[in-house]
């Protein structure tokens, strides 16, 4: 059965299309997997085995009756921040503990209608306020290339468990590298989509200018199957765009030459990892062996993103947090009276980073302050986006790290939250932008920790990105799942 760790998702789905192997073995294969290396990861808040063999046994029907689905009898995790209706969802809060959703997100329908099987609800960052998966109320997701390291946040459950074979492939969030920055810490494919492009109905907001739901997986074949699935128009989302997806996997194996690939100069800065700058410019070369030239831009607003970004996130976040009051669900506990019961289900229910950026939020959105710090935040975004615009006149993919350094140790930075911010440097100005970027493994540092590299592209321009991702793992062939976890 180990072979099947080795195989993506479409040499699984022949395997269970031709019966050599069925959905209900391949789901308990998973789910011992999870018994056996889950007590040290801490990946799961919630594994749903009932519910998973159910779905397994109903994707097996469907099989024996030749019917098709893209991910049919496929098991995969989901980070604990979209609905799913029956199954608890808790943003890994105490406030939300004992909060079952009446409905699934758009995502879940799309991954129930194509057949899948839901392994568990995977850990995260409280209210996905976090860059190392250590901000959760239940537990510290760890690193499966080394467990006293990190595993990245706040998708840090779904990147560990994709990384260390716990399910096929996971979905995450991007609201300022979510997804990219644990995708490069625990050398896994990691894609935040372009805004607009996969719906965020049934996502819990955070931040929902900036929040994005997008793949975590092994392989950039399937980070490829997991967009044509999740991407596309839906009415329930007012951001949603209005436009077809296309089949991203039909880009991949085709050739890169002519193709330019715009290299920042604003983030091969100091403090950048002497191991993370040789990989990832060993990645640019690779691609420019295989035709494509390579053109120094400028992106000159970047050093502004991350005070923009904690501006208008930290706003958002203070906006959409004020619902859970202890009114209407999750947590509540009395008080004297009802102000008394909002401050302490507030004050019991919300971990320390969730408070922080609540309180940020508030200062910047309050009167006196709202000119001076969140218009002037958004007049910086514009900025932001408009060098983009210029760099993509004259490239086509930009290449940047996905991190200055490889993961961090556990408690290394949870008490110094500006340089635990500072570690998404290279990633939150795609999200202030809107841009799709991927992170894509490069290689590994003089500690055998995975370096990420970021492709940016352009608005809607996936499959640009895709493609050059496929090149540049063909060409490397790094290894995908640590020793201990094989």
């Amino acid at each position: 059965m180990d072979r099947l760790l080795q195989m993506n998702i479409e040499e699984l789905g022949d395997l269970l299309r031709k019966r050599e192997v069925s959905s209900l073995e391949l789901t308990h294969f998973y789910l011992d997997r999870i018994k056996k290396y889950d007590n040290t990861l801490h990946t799961y808040i919630k594994v749903t085995e009932e519910e998973a063999l159910k779905m397994a046994k109903s994707a097996d029907e469907r099989l024996s009756k030749g019917e098709e689905g893209k991910l049919l009898g496929i098991p995969i995790g989901l980070k604990d921040i979209l609905c799913t209706v029956g199954i608890e969802t808790t943003c890994a809060s105490k406030i939300l503990k004992g909060f079952i959703p009446p409905y699934d997100a758009t995502v879940v329908n799309l991954l129930k209608k194509e057949g899948f099987v839901l392994l568990g609800k995977l850990n995260m960052d409280e209210f996905a306020m976090g860059s190392s998966t250590e901000n959760s109320a239940f537990m510290v997701t760890k690193n499966p290339w080394d467990i006293e390291r990190i595993p990245g946040g706040s998708s840090g459950g779904s990147a560990s468990a994709t990384a260390a074979a716990l399910c096929v492939a996971s979905l995450g969030t991007d609201t300022g590298g979510s997804i990219r920055q644990p995708a490069g810490f625990c050398g896994t494919v990691g894609m935040k989509p372009t805004y607009g492009r996969v719906s965020r109905y049934g996502l819990i907001a955070f931040a929902s200018s900036l929040d994005q739901i997008g793949p975590i997986t092994r392989t950039v074949y399937d980070c490829a199957a997991m967009m044509n699935v999740i991407s596309g128009y839906d009415p329930f989302d007012s951001t949603s765009i209005p436009v077809k997806a296309p089949d991203y996997t039909e880009v991949l194996g085709r050739d890169i030459k002519g193709m330019r690939i715009g290299i920042p100069k604003e983030y091969f800065i100091e403090g950048i990892e002497p191991d993370v700058r040789e990989s990832v410019m060993k990645g640019v070369t690779l691609l420019e062996r295989q035709g494509a030239s390579v053109i120094e831009i400028s992106l000159p607003h970047s050093e502004y993103a991350v005070a923009t970004y904690y501006i208008v996130c930290t706003a958002e976040a203070s906006s959409n947090l004020a619902r859970y009051d202890g009114v209407k669900y999750g947590l509540r506990i009395d008080g004297k009276d009802i102000i008394d019961m909002y401050k302490k289900t507030r004050s019991m229910g919300f971990g320390k980073e969730v408070k922080r950026r609540i309180i940020l939020g508030t200062y910047v959105l309050s009167s006196g302050y709202y000119d001076a710090y969140y218009r002037k935040a958004g007049q910086v975004r514009t900025l932001i986006r408009g060098d983009f615009e210029k760099a993509f006149n004259i490239c086509d993919v930009i290449v940047t790290p996905v991190s200055p350094t490889t993961a961090f140790k556990v408690g290394e930075k949870i008490d110094d939250p500006l340089t635990m911010y500072l570690s998404d440097i290279f990633t939150i100005p795609v999200n202030l932008a809107g841009l799709p970027a991927m992170s894509v493994p490069c290689g590994f540092d003089r500690n055998g920790l995975p370096i990420g590299l970021q492709i940016i592209g352009k608005a809607l321009d996936e499959e640009t990105m895709i493609k050059t991702a496929y090149v540049l793992e063909s060409e490397l062939k790094l290894k995908k799942i640590p020793e201990e976890f094989l």
